[in-house]
This record gives structure tokens, sequence and C-alpha cells, in this order.
């Protein structure tokens, strides 16, 4: 079973929360360390690379927070999931040079990775929001309408 990093739950976790919560203001990252036990020093780190790279978008003074950078039915799991691979690959990319990594290992990953990432752009923050909903997940915003254009 393909497991996610801590670094990647914890910003599926955090981008999630945001989709959810933000509405009609602003998600402070305060409240997304209470809701879901994430520790601040390292939700700190990951919501300022979402903002940097276009997924969320950081809104300055007393009211402010996180917000998505887009509407909740553009961004998919797998978009998010491409920017959280990128902050990982910033810490840590180990290259095997053995002839058995390079021409079976990495190609199989690789084709497992592609496909997982097809699947994973197919499901929208939307549909997470919804299954949330349908779950019973209690919210802290508004109705959870989503009006931007």
């Amino acid at each position: 079973m393909y497991l996610l990093s801590k670094k990647s739950s914890l910003a599926l976790e955090a981008v999630l929360d945001v989709a959810y919560n933000a509405r009609p203001n602003p998600v402070q990252s305060k409240d997304i360390t209470e809701r879901q036990g994430i520790q601040s020093r390292y939700l700190e780190q990951v919501l300022q690379f979402l903002v940097k790279r276009g997924v969320l978008k950081g809104v300055r003074g007393p009211k402010g927070g996180y917000t998505l950078a887009m509407e909740r039915r553009r961004l998919t799991l797998g978009d998010v999931l491409r920017v959280i691979e990128d902050l990982e690959n910033e810490d840590d990319k180990m290259e095997s040079v053995s002839e058995l990594s390079q021409k079976i290992i990495q190609p199989i990953w690789a084709e497992f990775h592609n496909e997982m990432l097809a699947r994973l752009d197919k499901i929208t923050l939307e549909d997470m929001c919804q299954r949330a909903q349908d779950a019973g997940v209690q919210r802290t915003g508004g109705d959870g309408t989503d009006f931007i254009i």
C-alpha cells in the first residue's frame, strides 16, 4: 500500500480543512492545528509553501488566515499532491544508481505514480468537502457555498 509521508498527509489535511472551513472568513493556522491535531511549527512551513505554489492564498490582518487560491471544484487532489511532492523533493531526493533500480523498480514506480495521479485528478476538493459533509464532519464557516467566479 502506498503510504503518504507525514508532510503529504499534513498538507492534504490543511488544504482540505481550508476548503471545508474557509467560508466566509479565512482559516487561521491555529484553528487548523486545533482541529487536526497538527503541530503549528510544521503546519506554518507547509502553508507558506502552498501559498508560494498557488494552492492557497494568504490573507493578512486580524481576521486573516488562508483561503483557497482557486475554486474548490477546480482544484483536484492530484494538483495538491504534485505541489506537495515538490516540497518533499526539496527536502530529500535520493537517486539510486543500481541497474535494478534504474531499469526495473523506478519505471514500475513511475507507472504506478502516474496512474495514482490520474485517479486523483478526478477527485476535486469539492468532492472531498461533500464527503466530509456526508460523514457529518463539523464546519466552522458558513454554509459552504463557493461564490468564486
